[in-house]
């Protein structure tokens, strides 16, 4: 990694593809059909780390070339590709050079060009046709199918200028219009009303198949006021090709697959969902909506629809945000004064946010609770947060196995269980406080560390280095041991 520039090798979707295909990780799939059979082959998919990417093509109903991509970062392969670290990194060493790279944060501006792939098909006015691309309906009681899940929605801030991405699902309601839900607090939701207070509709632009980087930033707790364009320019080393629209005005990826661009109005809303989501449930339910009153679609040929199906966790969407969460919090930890923080893990049984274990090497009376405090209310860690879990440094937060075992071991209910009510959440939260406060929850934070400055018995495992000796003495006549 120079000057904080990882080393990415790809600059869109198909570069992308090309190289996961390299790896053998690649599995294309033909004939499946739109409406439920593509979304439940997905989901079987995603049940356990390491299975391949899934390229729907052929799909029933729609022309051969238009096709839908999924299962594309659940595993740690994949992941350390799109980050542009070697494939056999782990989700540790992908932890340690996220945390180098955010130390520093280098940023380099989107660059904006004259044409690109993207415009290979335009559509305006009476053209533009939602229906013409597979959109998925992904789960069975989906209230209407979803062409945005892996995409990333561009808005401008009206004040400052100000570029977000951010990762919210976008539903097609008919040919020219679709439906937006962005849970409140979030980036985009703040400008949207901003451009509302105002009295002016908001430009809106949804780039549904582009360069899985662009995904990575978009989804993620990228501070206010920094533009997921030039932190992906920042990880690439080199800056992102945007093309400036006529329609809307917005930046789009010049190389993206498929672009929606429109305005939402204010007042004007569609019932949207329900919507299986990353939790697992149809929380959200059915309720009004903003609505984008479509004004071009551009797309490549042969487009490309990136899919990041939610679902009972594990999922698509679990693996790579617990990974680059538990890097952010550990950053946000240490900047916060915390010392001795020797490892974090966001849990993916809890949608990469809701389980967050922190180990720390205790230094002083209260260290512990003090970490978990910190970890459950800083920017990375407080959203739609449950439990927090701070375990000692002999203990691997990745392993839960280990971490199951301090909760039982070194946990004092009456002491070492406190409960945190009225925090930032999301109606997608089936645990929120209804029906008013929508966006609130309670937490609970373990204190699973023995306790401090007291007597604790030794544990009763063979010292690390005699373990060492031992495997290398047996590995190649019980191979197993090594594991």
């Amino acid at each position: 990694m120079a000057g904080g520039a990882l080393a990415v090798q790809y600059t869109d979707l198909r570069g992308w593809l090309a190289l996961v295909d390299g790896l053998g990780e690649v599995r294309t799939v033909r004939g499946a059909h739109w409406d439920l059979e593509l979304g439940t082959i997905t989901d079987l998919f995603q049940r356990r780390m390491g299975l391949p990417a899934l390229l729907f093509d052929d799909i029933a109903g729609y022309p051969s070339g238009f096709r839908v991509l999924t299962n594309t970062l659940t595993s740690d392969r994949r992941i350390a590709l799109t980050l542009g670290l070697p494939p056999d990194a782990g989700a540790r060493g992908i932890i340690d050079a996220w945390r180098r790279f955010t130390r520093g944060y280098p940023t380099q501006p989107p660059r904006a060009v004259a044409d690109g792939p993207v415009n290979a098909r335009v559509q305006t006015g009476d053209a533009v046709n939602l229906l013409a691309f597979p959109s998925p309906r992904w789960h069975h009681k989906d209230g209407g199918r979803y062409i945005g899940t892996g995409g990333v929605v561009i808005q401008r801030d009206p004040d400052s200028g100000w570029v977000n991405l951010g990762v919210y699902r976008v539903m097609v309601h008919d040919e020219r219009h679709a439906g937006v839900y962005i849970s409140p607090g979030k980036h985009g939701r703040l400008i949207l009303e901003r451009y509302w207070a105002q009295g002016r509709p908001c430009p809106i632009a949804v780039s549904v198949g582009h360069d899985p980087l662009l995904f990575f930033v978009g989804g993620l707790e990228i501070p206010y006021g920094v533009g997921e364009y030039d932190v992906a320019g920042g990880l690439r080393g080199a800056p992102v090709e945007v093309i400036e629209s006529e329609v809307t005005g917005l930046p789009v990826p010049a190389s993206a697959e498929l672009v929606i661009e429109g305005e939402v109005h204010p007042g004007e809303e569609r019932s949207e969902g329900p919507f299986g989501e990353w939790l697992g449930y149809y929380a959200g339910g059915s309720r009004p909506a903003p609505v984008i009153r479509v004004l071009a679609v551009r797309h490549r040929e042969q487009p490309i629809i990136l899919g990041n199906l939610p679902a009972k966790p594990p999922n698509d969407d679990t693996y790579y945000r617990g990974i680059l969460r538990s890097a952010m919090v550990w950053d946000e930890l240490e900047a916060a004064g915390i010392p001795g923080v020797t490892g974090v893990w966001s849990h993916e049984a809890g949608g990469g946010r809701m389980f967050l274990i922190v180990a720390i090497r205790q230094m002083y009376a209260g260290h512990a609770k003090q970490a978990g405090t910190i970890a459950m209310h800083c920017h990375a860690g407080a959203y739609a947060n449950r439990y927090v879990v701070v375990v000692d440094d002999d203990v691997d937060p990745m392993n839960m196995n280990d971490v199951i075992w301090a909760m039982c071991s070194r946990v004092d209910p009456r002491e070492d269980v406190e409960i945190f009510a009225g925090r930032w959440s999301t109606p997608l939260d089936p645990m929120a406080y209804p029906p008013e406060r929508r966006n609130r929850n309670a937490r609970v934070l373990i204190d699973a560390t023995r306790p401090h400055g007291r007597e604790f018995p030794e544990i009763c495992m063979a010292p690390a280095d005699y373990q060492r000796e031992i495997v290398a003495r047996w590995r190649d006549r019980l191979p197993e041991i090594a594991d």
